[in-house]
């Protein structure tokens, strides 16, 4: 364990380095929360270094949710600020056995792993960064710094807020949570016992990047009804429900696909499919912007399959919205200070802020319309989920400026 005076002179690469080396990787076929045994490792290690610190109520939940409180400084009342980080990493590729490498002073041109090579010509923002220290892994498995660049960077900037006790600052509360890859560990956040006014998870890429809007969402279960009979005696008596499934899919406009859209366009996405001539479920995504295009995007599924009905005498088709989220915009729009101090604080940094629409979904979504506006904001975190993954020290370090200075706006209201 490390000591106070450690903790607060550590840095963020050295922090960050320490916190990739825990493997927190998420299971989506979990129904335990955490999903993983590391994320509680994490969470028992991240409680100790804030109790070391000094923060009030430093606890881990049933959960696995870290939580403390930094009191406010100042003579007056000023708006509790929430910090956000999710400690666990993306299920695709390996989180265990991280072994960071720093590559100080980039010079340019590939970085070439012991486990493979992250190519210039593929990473358009290695240019940005030349002169800049690079962490990456070795190649091997993904780096972890989606969230943990976030986790560090919260930490960081509480040790530069005890160390600095005459920065000015309200009640500050840190959260760090699991399963956030899995989509299921922030519904079991306590929001009102947390106790933040307005917050900000820290979970976003490249510098300056702040996010206050992002996908509304429709989950579906489609289940198709067939009929089977022996394939000998079949002709006019079996529906295949696997030709009607295949017939659904291929009436998804092609121009409204993942892999045919952008920006902020929306898609239908057949994710799953599983059965056999008599049933078939499929899960299928809608996603938009905006709510109508939502419904829109609906209404075309809901079509196809009475068409396919009709066309298919016997078969039934059955729609059923297992989940989703909604656009925070619409939250965060009720009281536009939490995005306007956010934009300012990366302009105080010296950073031009890039407004970025998510093509997902976040934590703080869920957060803003359970109560807690949580727009996101960058961490200098690159090419997450993959083997390919960097940050870049000096991004990282601006990150916690715009925290500092976030606390420090809202510590003026």
């Amino acid at each position: 364990m490390m000591t106070r005076e450690e903790l607060l002179n550590e840095g963020v690469a050295a922090k960050f380095m320490r916190y990739v080396r825990i493997d927190t990787q998420s299971d989506d076929e979990a129904a335990s929360c955490p999903s993983t045994k590391g994320q509680l490792e994490l969470a028992e290690l991240l409680k100790d270094e804030l109790q070391t610190l000094g923060l009030n109520h430093a606890v881990v939940d049933e959960y696995s949710f870290v939580t403390a409180s930094l009191p406010s400084n100042l003579p007056q009342a000023a708006p509790v600020i929430g910090l956000l980080a999710h400690m666990d990493t993306a299920l695709g590729v390996s989180g265990k056995d991280v072994k960071p490498i720093l590559h100080q002073k980039y010079a340019g041109g590939d970085i070439v792993l012991p486990g493979g090579t992250i190519r210039y010509v593929e990473n358009p923002l290695l240019a940005k960064n030349i002169g800049n220290d690079i962490i990456t892994s070795d190649g091997d498995t993904l780096l972890g710094a989606d969230n943990k660049a976030g986790v560090a960077e919260i930490m960081e900037a509480l040790c530069r807020l005890i160390k600095d006790p005459k920065r000015p600052h309200g009640t500050v509360k840190v959260a760090f949570t699991p399963d956030e890859e899995t989509g299921k560990g922030i519904l079991n956040f306590d929001v009102k016992k947390f106790g933040a006014d307005y917050a900000y998870t820290l979970d976003g890429g490249e510098l300056g990047e702040i996010e206050g809007e992002n996908f509304n969402a429709a989950n579906l279960r489609v289940t198709i009804h067939g009929i089977s009979s022996h394939t000998g005696d079949a002709k006019g008596k079996m529906v295949n429900a696997l030709h009607v499934a295949s017939e659904l899919i291929a009436a998804i406009p092609a121009g409204m696909r993942p892999e045919t859209t952008e920006k902020r366009e929306g898609f239908i996405h057949p994710d799953t499919i599983e059965g056999s001539v008599e049933k078939v479920q499929m899960k299928v995504l809608l996603r938009d912007f905006e709510r109508d295009g939502l419904q829109k995007k609906a209404e075309i599924l809901r079509k196809s399959a009475e068409a396919l009905q009709t066309k298919h005498p016997g078969a039934r088709v059955e729609i059923e919205q297992v989940g989703g989220y909604q656009n925070m915009k619409v939250k965060l729009d009720e009281e536009p200070r939490v995005l306007e101090f956010a934009l300012k604080a990366i302009r105080e940094a010296g950073v031009a802020p890039a407004p970025n629409a998510v093509r997902g979904g976040t934590d703080g979504a869920r957060l803003s319309y359970a109560g807690l506006l949580t727009p996101n904001l960058f961490t200098g975190g690159v090419n997450f989920h993959s083997r390919q993954e960097w940050a870049s020290v000096q991004w990282m370090e601006k990150a916690i400026e715009v925290v500092l200075n976030l606390i420090a706006l809202w510590a003026r209201e």
